[in-house]
């Protein structure tokens, strides 16, 4: 005879509750932690805001002209605009007398570096130039940049305005430097200055210059952003990159229209340098559209892009 099998009638298997989750439960004390702090649920992560919004600048910083690190970050942004114009101008220069054919002879038919070279050394420059001065400046080495940054609160006024005079003046010094070494060939090849090519409107010349602008204006928002950076610890490290290969993309696309500007320092300073009446009738262009285009990336980023972490809005915060 088998032995009987005790039943238990009231046997119920045990499922875990949703509620009770390990993961909800989590959540729930991630919130709570966030809420003593003051930080924002991240609906998108699925858990809590992980990062902070650095305060806005403020608009007008008299007390930043009391301090030795404000005059350090306009000597960085002099140099590095000076090495960047250097190296660039001097980069389109040399082109241009490698690929002629009546100074360089039979010679001139390898091409020189091509325009591939030159968009290049402008890419490659702002990767290196930011890299060394974002610690210091921010890395801005662009009046377009630095006004997008005041717009966005990330600079004060006085600090952008020291900015962009650094960057002009640097510009002229380093174009100045080329003439000086190559005083044969500088003016002969145009001086590397911006004017709008042959067979394009004034408006498709702004058009490229707006859109130019944008693309690395956003980038450098986009590289930037405390959300990416407080999730991703490379991102610091590699900002750099994205906006150096932004500059490069942007001058393969527009060098045939304008030379590529995308940033009035460099126009300006190979405009006073070359002094011809092109170049400068042309200047107005390399001014409007960067500006132009460094306000609406900065607009987008932060209105639409950001609205809910800014505040903007009367949306529920999910950034």
């Amino acid at each position: 005879m088998a032995p009987k099998i005790p039943q238990h009638k009231h046997l119920q298997v045990a499922t875990p509750s949703i509620s009770c989750s390990p993961l909800i439960h989590e959540l729930i004390r991630q919130a709570k932690r966030a809420n003593a702090m003051g930080k924002e649920v991240d609906v998108e992560a699925g858990g809590v805001r992980d990062y902070e919004d650095p305060p806005p600048a403020p608009l007008v910083d008299i007390d930043e002209l009391g301090r030795w690190s404000l005059y350090r970050a306009v000597i960085a942004e002099f140099v590095a605009t000076l090495l960047f114009l250097y190296i660039t101008v001097a980069t389109v220069i040399g082109y241009k007398h490698q690929t002629d054919a009546s100074a360089s002879g039979a010679d001139a038919a390898c091409g020189g570096v091509g325009i591939l070279g030159i968009a290049w050394a402008f890419g490659g420059m702002i990767f290196i130039l930011v890299y060394c001065t974002a610690g210091i400046t921010g890395g801005h080495i662009n009046p377009a940049v630095t006004f997008g940054l005041f717009l966005a609160r990330k600079v004060s006024l006085v600090r952008a305005v020291l900015y962009i005079v650094a960057q002009c003046l640097g510009a002229v010094c380093g174009v100045a430097l080329v003439k000086g070494f190559q005083s044969s060939f500088y003016d002969r090849y145009g001086g590397g200055a911006n004017e709008l090519a042959t067979g394009y409107s004034t408006g498709t010349g702004l058009a490229a210059e707006i859109i130019g602008t944008f693309v690395l204006v956003y980038t450098v928002f986009s590289a930037t952003d405390p959300k990416r950076n407080a999730r991703d610890s490379h991102v610091p490290v590699l900002a750099p990159l994205p906006i150096g290969f932004a500059v490069f993309m942007v001058h393969l696309a527009t060098i045939p229209v304008t030379g590529t500007g995308i940033n009035p320092a460099r126009s300006l300073g190979a405009a006073v340098v070359y002094n011809n009446s092109k170049a400068w009738s042309d200047q107005w262009i390399f001014w409007v559209g960067p500006f132009i285009g460094a306000a609406i990336a900065a607009l987008y980023h932060q209105i639409v892009l950001r609205a809910s972490a800014r505040g903007y809005g009367s949306f529920r915060s999910n950034a």
